[in-house]
């Protein structure tokens, strides 16, 4: 019985894996192009803190034998955390540090060179 759960439970994470970014890649309309990517990526960001939720219980419920041929859920973990990184990347970009300011100069008077030269006598 408990193989039977990890397995149906393991199938159902790899379908939703499989799904996710089938489901993000919808047509946005011109005008709300950006606002409507923002939200679909961050709708993403969800589904795969979800997976990566329900691949933490599969793991954890997964029977301890070892069979010829087992699901590697550290490598599944990896993967979610690299997309997880890049969505993240992309919605919340690094600003660049403000820079130390230089002090101004101060003196806008700007002076011809006829003006500097003394007169000859």
């Amino acid at each position: 019985m408990g193989q039977a759960n990890h397995n149906t439970l393991a199938r159902a994470t790899f379908a939703l894996v499989l799904a996710v970014p089938f489901s993000a890649l919808q047509p946005a309309v011109a005008a709300d192009g950006l606002a409507s990517e923002r939200e679909q990526l961050a709708a993403l960001a969800r589904q795969l803190n979800l997976i990566d939720r329900l691949a933490e219980h599969a793991a954890n419920t997964a029977p301890q034998e070892r069979a010829r041929y087992h699901f590697d859920y550290a490598r599944l973990h990896a993967d979610l955390q690299r997309v997880r990184a890049g969505l993240q990347d992309y919605l919340v970009p690094q600003r660049a540090q403000p820079r130390d300011p230089v002090p101004l100069a101060g003196d806008y008077v700007r002076r011809d060179r006829a003006d500097e030269e003394e007169p000859a006598q």
